[in-house]
């Protein structure tokens, strides 16, 4: 009888409101979150994690000394990728964070390349921002790759003292010109001989994460690493 009354409830909740995946806006079925079977089976995995010197990794060359860097996906205007994306950071769902982090932290805590990691540092939003917007979208994710790979996330060493407006599908040089001097530390001394993985979105030519790699160096961290839900074109 109460699992019958609990079936009711359930449908009538699904009736006035419907979950919906939020990659095609299709009817979720009762065995699928967020997103449907369909867009999780057509996301463009890179598995970068597990290949070193890849593409992401490239962009780093000559610019920052990095222990390994991954992606999970591969963004392309107008793809799903940026639908799932924009839910993420313009309207609210905070679960998609969750979702790719728990996704990419099950996988780096089986690669060799991302071993030993001592503390995860989400790339931070301007205080003026995170008011406005009420979460830092890297948040849920930075805090997933945090737990798979058994330690802390940190939001307090890392922070915006500038802000600026979105990078994506900025130019080049002015995105470039943007990060320079955004970014403070605080309570540097707990970097010092730690293994560290900074937690981004998007990553396009690297210039945010280049300037977050930057400023943490000087305090003597043992190595850096990067993870990004997913890396433009």
């Amino acid at each position: 009888m109460i699992i019958l009354i609990d079936k009711m409830i359930k449908n009538l909740i699904n009736l006035f409101f419907p979950k919906i995946c939020l990659g095609c806006k299709n009817l979720l079925t009762d065995n699928e979150v967020n997103i449907c079977t369909k867009c999780r089976n057509t996301l463009p995995v890179t598995d970068y994690h597990n290949f070193e010197g890849n593409a992401m990794e490239k962009i780093f060359y000559g610019r920052s000394e990095i222990n390994a860097a991954t992606a999970l996906l591969r963004y392309s205007k107008k793809g799903i990728v940026q639908e799932l994306m924009h839910n993420l950071k313009y309207r609210g769902h905070e679960e998609i964070g969750n979702l790719f982090g728990s996704w990419l932290g099950y996988e780096l805590s089986q690669s060799e390349r991302f071993q030993n990691i001592d503390i995860v540092i989400p790339v931070p939003l301007h205080k003026s921002k995170l008011k406005k917007r009420g979460y830092n979208q890297v948040s849920k994710f930075a805090q997933e790759l945090a737990k798979f790979l058994n330690t802390s996330c940190n939001e307090t060493i890392l922070l915006k003292s500038q802000n600026t407006k979105t990078q994506v599908f900025k130019k080049r040089f002015a995105r470039w010109q943007r990060n320079n001097e955004i970014f403070t530390i605080k309570n540097g001394h707990l970097l010092a001989n730690k293994n560290v993985l900074i937690a981004d979105d998007i990553v396009t030519t690297g210039a945010t994460l280049e300037k977050c790699c930057e400023i943490i160096k000087p305090f003597k961290p043992a190595s850096i690493s990067i993870a990004c839900i997913a890396i433009t074109d």
